[in-house]
């Protein structure tokens, strides 16, 4: 592919939001990738911004977000913030003509996440995603398993996912504001799983799934159960798997696995954990202990750094992450009464929420 961005210098980044994810995920990778380099951050609370700055070495600190958009020593943006604030200011970016990364999700809803790339695609300028598992070595192991035949013609796939509910403390944690977040915590975590089997297997088609609330003391959904077929083809042209998922924020028992079936074996790994990929092959197991990177996003951003500088295909752009929004939106539909329009300010409405 062709450079976006002077291959013969380093691409110098600028961070909307330096909260927590910045401080292990996201920042130190910016700052350890080849050919890349940290130069700014922004944070609107007086203060936040310069200490981060000063504490990872950063040379500018911004209050404003505009301010940092224009900074002439700035080539590309990440958006670190809530995902009620992506639209807004991914179309800032966009109009600037720089590159963006953007944390997942990608938008609160696929409608807000199409906006954003036709905006990108309006400026000729690249749009990312942060949907870094996709970079991983241990996500390689499966693709391997997949695409060697280990495991056979692949069938069907499942996604599992419980733990208990969280003291009454969190409820008001901006990720089960819908207005800030578009949902509960499906959309923060489910979206991982979602975009690893659209990678894995191809896009989610016929997506169907329903949701509750429970007895939560907050308005958005905290189990949910779905089913969806692949529309992809694999290796040897197989398509149409069929898949389903559960997921509950408010279980007796913790689970964590994603596991892919097929006609000789299967594959199974957790989406979050460290323990390591088991390929069964013709009843033999072999466990492949493949720990996740330090930082988590290193590889990614390592990836889309060698994109914007002509050296490499990138791993998660926009439209992969519209995908999985587009999957989040039908599982999530039939609770919010639809997620076309600005579901979050009309919460009075959400059938899922009033049974």
């Amino acid at each position: 592919m062709s450079a976006f961005l002077d291959p013969d210098r380093p691409v110098r980044w600028g961070i909307l939001g330096c909260g927590d994810v910045t401080e292990r995920k996201s920042g130190p990778a910016f700052q350890a990738a080849p050919g890349s380099a940290l130069v700014a951050v922004m944070r609107r609370t007086p203060g936040l911004a310069a200490d981060y700055a000063r504490r990872h070495g950063v040379a500018r600190a911004y209050t404003d977000a505009d301010a940092l958009i224009a900074d002439p020593g700035v080539d590309a943006v990440y958006i670190a913030t809530p995902p009620g604030s992506h639209l807004d200011l991914a179309r800032r970016v966009a109009a600037a003509g720089k590159p963006c990364y953007v944390e997942k999700p990608i938008a609160r809803s696929a409608a807000e996440g199409q906006a954003m790339v036709d905006a990108f695609a309006a400026a000729g300028v690249p749009l990312f995603v942060a949907y870094y598992r996709r970079a991983w070595a241990r996500v390689a192991v499966v693709r391997e398993a997949i695409g060697s035949g280990a495991v056979g013609r692949v069938t069907s796939v499942e996604s599992v996912f419980a733990r208990p509910a969280r003291p009454d403390g969190d409820v008001l944690a901006w990720r089960l504001r819908a207005e800030e977040s578009g949902g509960g915590l499906l959309l923060d975590l489910a979206s991982h799983a979602l975009d690893l089997v659209d990678l894995l297997l191809g896009p989610l088609v016929d997506v169907t799934g329903t949701a509750s609330r429970g007895d939560a003391a907050y308005a958005v959904e905290q189990s949910s159960a779905f089913a969806f077929r692949t529309g992809g083809a694999l290796a040897d042209g197989q398509s149409d798997v069929v898949g389903t998922g559960r997921w509950s924020f408010a279980s007796g028992v913790t689970e964590d696995r994603l596991t892919i079936v097929g006609t000789r074996g299967r594959v199974t790994f957790p989406v979050f954990g460290a323990s390591p990929v088991v390929v069964e092959t013709d009843g033999e197991a072999t466990a492949h202990d493949v720990a996740p990177p330090n930082p988590v996003q290193g590889p990614l951003v390592a990836n889309l750094v060698a994109a914007l500088r002509g050296a490499a295909s990138p791993l998660s752009t926009g439209a992969t992450a519209v995908r999985a929004s587009a999957a989040l939106d039908a599982i999530l539909g039939g609770y919010y009464g639809g997620r076309a329009d600005a579901f979050w300010d009309r919460p009075e409405t959400w059938p899922g929420a009033l049974r």
